[in-house]
């Protein structure tokens, strides 16, 4: 599972960003909103890279925005392959993709905490990252559908929800054998 979770997460991730980037390109030309450099700021600082504060690092911003969002693909893809899908599993994984650009943008002292943005920005960015959560959902269940249902879903089809007197579906029906 975890080889084939590997390389759909990679496609469900990149698909993803690709719909974001999309999005982000249709909402700029609306809003007049500039480009943001805090991913390639971001990926110079994690990596000790000489920075450049006047120059606008394009390559390293693609290079962060593509490759965190295509690596954190694999991660919604894990969640699938275990039967964590749908709109509401897209919805923690949102959560997830907000909080790794802050912990990576804060760690570095590139960015600041959320709640100290201004409420616009907040609104943009959050918007954006559920546009690549959900997309990348869409594709990695889809992937993952192919198949079969994941564990947590044979689990829920002998008895919805978490009830005390039901313990874990047998070892082999949870592995799909």
């Amino acid at each position: 599972m975890m080889k084939r979770a590997l390389w759909q997460g990679l496609v469900a991730g990149t698909t993803g960003v690709l719909v974001m980037t999309l999005g982000e390109k249709a909402e700029q030309r609306l809003t007049g909103r500039r480009d943001s450099h805090v991913p390639a700021r971001t990926l110079e600082r994690l990596t000790g890279m000489r920075e450049y504060p006047g120059r606008q690092p394009v390559p390293l911003n693609l290079t962060m925005h593509v490759g965190q969002g295509a690596l954190l693909g694999v991660l919604r893809s894990v969640m699938a392959h275990a039967g964590l899908r749908g709109p509401w599993s897209s919805g923690k994984f949102a959560v997830v993709r907000v909080t790794s650009d802050q912990i990576l943008e804060n760690v570095t002292g590139v960015g600041a905490p959320p709640q100290t943005w201004p409420r616009g920005e907040l609104v943009v960015d959050l918007l954006h990252k559920a546009v690549y959560a959900f997309a990348t959902g869409a594709v990695a269940d889809a992937l993952a559908s192919r198949s079969g249902l994941g564990p947590g879903q044979r689990h829920a089809s002998v008895g919805a929800g978490r009830q005390a007197a039901m313990g874990p579906v047998p070892r082999d029906q949870a592995q799909g054998r």
